[in-house]
């Protein structure tokens, strides 16, 4: 459906709950339900997920698409880094609406002015560590990216998985938990030296949620079960911990430092299944 020409202005404490509710349109299977908190949490500039990231930019602008009848149509986050002439564009929703979308990214690149630009470069606080554009999701951006003159580039695979029954899941390692200092739990098999041979990382389930952070095991004992017997065991705590449901992200794009196919196999075999791709995306000479 076509929308009429829209209208920019600075985001106001009174767009709360109008935002909430594009946002939270957008949501991919696996991912909370955004609050006003995590709302809060990402107009300020700050996020867990690439914590290191956000302290280098400067202060967010947040600006929201207002329409003839006065009403909150869409949302663009955006910023420069502070020791580089690099605007970012972080986060924008507009319910895909094509020429909504292509007006939040025309008016994003204006105010930021600089040559270099990069789109949704990382993940945000409205997510749990949604890195980059859910392209299948958000095709009506995508487009409105691409006609801006950006080029994505296809990073990451996000998957997704349902916990039911422990007896369902792969057996485990035995690997007991431990708690990181970033509030993860943590789980790893020693070999015979007592260094650690294979290890996974989880994070606590948030809304019966619970994501698979990291799994590796060191070459020399690969083809063994071992990563398989990880998984089971994170699978089992996540379930223990109240999880109904589990997701991933794998960096088996263009960049990936390594071949990830092998991975790709292995959580497949257990039960994960694709949900997208996730892009990000540049224009202009890039540092």
């Amino acid at each position: 459906m076509a929308t009429a020409a829209v209208t920019m202005r600075s985001y106001e404490g009174g767009d709360e709950a109008a935002v909430l509710g594009i946002v939270n349109e957008d949501r991919l299977p696996g991912q909370p339900v955004v609050t006003a908190g995590m709302l809060g949490e990402a107009l300020a500039g700050r996020s867990e997920i690439d914590a290191g990231w956000w302290e280098q930019l400067a202060p967010p602008r947040t600006d929201v698409a207002v329409d003839a009848s006065g009403r909150v149509v869409g949302v663009v986050s955006y910023a420069v880094l502070r020791a580089a002439e690099v605007g970012f564009i972080l986060w924008l929703h507009c319910r895909e609406d094509e020429r909504v979308a292509s007006a939040l990214v025309e008016h994003a690149c204006t105010e930021l002015g600089t040559e270099s630009l990069r789109a949704f470069d990382f993940s945000s606080a409205l997510t749990r560590g949604v890195e980059a554009l859910p392209v299948r999701h958000r095709q009506a951006t995508h487009r409105a990216l691409e006609r801006a003159g950006f080029t994505g580039e296809d990073l990451w695979r996000y998957m997704r998985m349902p916990l039911g029954s422990p007896e369902l899941l792969p057996r485990g390692s035995g690997a007991m938990a431990q708690r990181r200092e970033d509030g993860n739990l943590g789980m790893a098999v020693r070999g015979s030296t007592g260094q650690a041979v294979g290890e996974v990382v989880v994070g606590p389930p948030v809304e019966g949620t619970g994501v698979l952070w990291w799994i590796s095991v060191e070459q020399a004992v690969r083809g063994r079960g071992l990563g398989r017997a990880l998984i089971g065991s994170a699978l089992r705590l996540l379930v223990e911990l109240g999880a109904r449901e589990v997701v991933l992200y794998v960096d088996d794009g263009p960049r990936a430092d390594e071949d990830r196919s092998a991975a790709n196999r292995l959580y497949e075999s257990v039960g994960f299944t694709e949900v997208d791709r996730l892009w990000f995306y540049t224009r202009g000479p890039q540092p």
